[in-house]
């Protein structure tokens, strides 16, 4: 199978990057991923952090398993419409708690393997959940893309300077590869708190939307701390996929989603 085969049928593309790890790369996909299916889309989810797959335990999908068929590897689907399609190395290892101790080029024949041989059939966006950084793994994932012009990549931060300071590193890697930037979103920007739902500031903040005015880019929004998340997310199986829209998050991704729509699709997108 090629990778025009497996990708030819994906109309937009959408990388998630962070510079640093523990941003919250990853529940940013995953809400984002949400957030367009709630707009009607077809989302597909490629989790290429391969020492660190958290996006099964964030659909609710720990211990199933895919399983190949004539036209590939079949993805993982977490709702029963089948509008959202995962893929993820956790779903190829016996125990969730495996660690991946690999080289550089097996990681990057696994991400190669990933963007070639997944069955994704027909989707609207496909969205890569990328390590933290900018290692080999975003060079191969970059260089597997670029005959299918990827729309581009939203980046996460927290307001912090370190992570404003490894966000910079990722913007300029991404303008060294040609991978254009879609926005900047800074995330756990505040607390939302669980009794009155006011928001406080834990942290500063800020700092990611003068980032995104320096290098000219969007600023997609702020997303707080939310402790009921967590809740929705371990609560019991797919409970997050079900009850997304009871969040308190979900306006905010919803308008987060909005403008990365926009970008991708053009002003009169639905």
């Amino acid at each position: 199978m090629t990778t025009e085969t497996a990708l030819s049928r994906v109309k937009h593309i959408v990388l998630v990057l962070s510079g640093k790890g523990g941003v919250g790369k990853s529940t940013v996909t995953t809400e984002l991923a949400l957030s367009l299916v709630e707009q009607g889309k077809k989302v597909g989810v490629l989790d290429v952090d391969l020492t660190g797959p958290s996006v099964p335990r964030m659909f609710g999908l720990d211990g199933h398993q895919i399983h190949q068929a004539s036209s590939g590897w079949v993805p993982v689907y977490a709702d029963e419409s089948k509008n959202l399609a995962v893929m993820s190395i956790g779903f190829l290892l016996q125990n969730k708690d495996d660690a991946v101790v690999w080289r550089g080029p097996k990681k990057n024949a696994m991400i190669k393997q990933f963007l070639q041989e997944v069955a994704w059939g027909e989707l609207d966006y496909l969205l890569i959940d990328t390590p933290p950084g900018t290692s080999d793994e975003h060079i191969s994932v970059a260089e597997y893309l670029k005959e299918y012009n990827p729309d581009g990549a939203v980046i996460v931060t927290t307001p912090q300077a370190v992570s404003l300071a490894d966000v910079r590193k990722e913007l300029s890697f991404c303008r060294k590869v040609k991978i254009p930037i879609l926005g900047v979103v800074e995330n756990m920007s505040g607390f939302v708190c669980p009794h009155c739902t006011e928001c406080s500031d834990l942290f500063s903040k800020g700092g990611g939307e003068a980032m995104a005015a320096e290098y000219n880019v969007e600023f997609l929004g702020r997303v707080p701390i939310d402790p009921q998340l967590t809740t929705l997310i371990e609560a019991d199986g797919g409970s997050f996929v079900n009850r997304f829209t009871q969040s308190a998050l979900y306006p905010i991704f919803k308008e987060v989603t909005e403008k990365v729509v926009r970008t991708c699709e053009g002003p009169n997108a639905d």
